[in-house]
């Protein structure tokens, strides 16, 4: 058998570039070498999104359907939705009763979210114990890896980290997961600011061609750089990161840098250029994800498919961690039948 692998996302609005560099060109690659469980993490969404709640389904399906156009396919990977699955939260619930609370409050990002999300509450038990509901995530599939990079696998540890704690209670149970180290450009967003959603800065996987070109146009270049014979800088430049992303015509890339570096070239021309690559990259997924969107059913059908095969595996690693933890009043029932 193939090893497990699983990754989640949440469905919190629109995917853009930096979820296709950061995630799905390394998703999609592992189909062919593990058995690959990609989920809607639905609940994850709650622990920062709780107070309002009318798009996540919309979203949910939304992004999916970016998966499979990016090339994520139903026939190699499992597709299923977090909350489809209860017993993610039974596991949870179970490991909550064994970690100490001083390990999540550690998390650094737990620390950077509380610091810098000002317009959210965060001060709650879901928010805290999302690290344990991923851990739960993971495990309750024995996943051998999980896709991560290097700025994620202090999560992994912590991950590990509970494993081992329970095992320490209630025996061997689940494989403890391994990092899978997944490269990928760094890309800002077109203000040259974190890409996110909430700055409104970035190029989304659905955007048509004419929206690529509009926000290409608005992209942050060098701001020293007031004429087009101004000798300019490549280095940290936004547009010459999405060309070394996105444009897969290296000479040409080549040729830009070295007439942007000797003031013999102009923003249009390099931007032009960068939408022309972006477009012909996205088109292709564009066809594929109105195809879908013609077919909500079918989409609707794959994921229930998948939520049905993900839970009959989550509902076998059940039995065995409520007979490890000695919870299990079926088993205790016909034993007590027998004497």
């Amino acid at each position: 058998m193939k090893p497990r692998v699983v990754s989640g996302m949440r469905p919190t609005g629109k995917l853009h570039l930096g979820h296709l560099v950061g995630a799905l060109d390394n998703w999609a690659p592992l189909q062919d070498s593990y058995d690959c469980f990609y989920f809607v993490a639905d609940w994850h969404a709650l622990t920062s999104d709780y107070a309002d709640t009318s798009r996540i389904v919309e979203s949910a399906y939304d992004m999916v359907a970016d998966w499979i156009a990016a090339g994520l396919d139903p026939g190699k990977s499992t597709l299923f939705i977090q909350s489809l699955v209860p017993e993610h939260a039974e596991l949870f619930l179970l490991l909550s009763m064994t970690i100490p609370i001083p390990w999540l409050e550690r998390v650094p990002t737990y620390k950077e979210q509380m610091e810098q999300i000002a317009d959210k509450d965060l001060s709650t038990l879901g928010f805290l114990g999302y690290p344990l509901l991923q851990t739960a995530d993971i495990i309750i599939y024995n996943a051998h890896a999980v896709p991560v990079g290097e700025d994620q696998v202090p999560h992994l540890e912590l991950s590990r980290e509970i494993v081992r704690r329970f095992h320490n209670f209630y025996g061997q149970l689940f494989v403890e997961p391994q990092p899978l180290l997944t490269t990928f450009p760094r890309l800002p967003g077109l203000d040259n600011r974190k890409m996110s959603k909430s700055y409104g800065n970035t190029i989304d996987l659905a955007d048509d061609a004419e929206t690529v070109v509009r926000k290409v146009r608005q992209m942050y270049t060098d701001p020293k750089r007031i004429r087009a014979d101004v000798p300019g800088t490549v280095e940290g430049n936004p547009v010459f990161m999405y060309h070394d992303a996105f444009n897969p015509d290296a000479a040409e890339v080549e040729d830009l840098k070295t007439r942007y570096r000797a003031g013999k070239v102009g923003d249009v021309e390099v931007k032009t250029k960068l939408a022309k690559a972006l477009n012909a990259r996205l088109e292709p997924m564009r066809a594929r994800r109105a195809e879908l969107m013609r077919r909500p059913d079918a989409l609707k059908e794959i994921l229930m498919e998948g939520s049905r095969k993900a839970r009959g595996i989550a509902q076998e690693t059940m039995e065995r961690v409520r007979d490890a933890v000695k919870l299990n009043y079926l088993s205790k029932v016909d034993a007590i039948g027998k004497r």
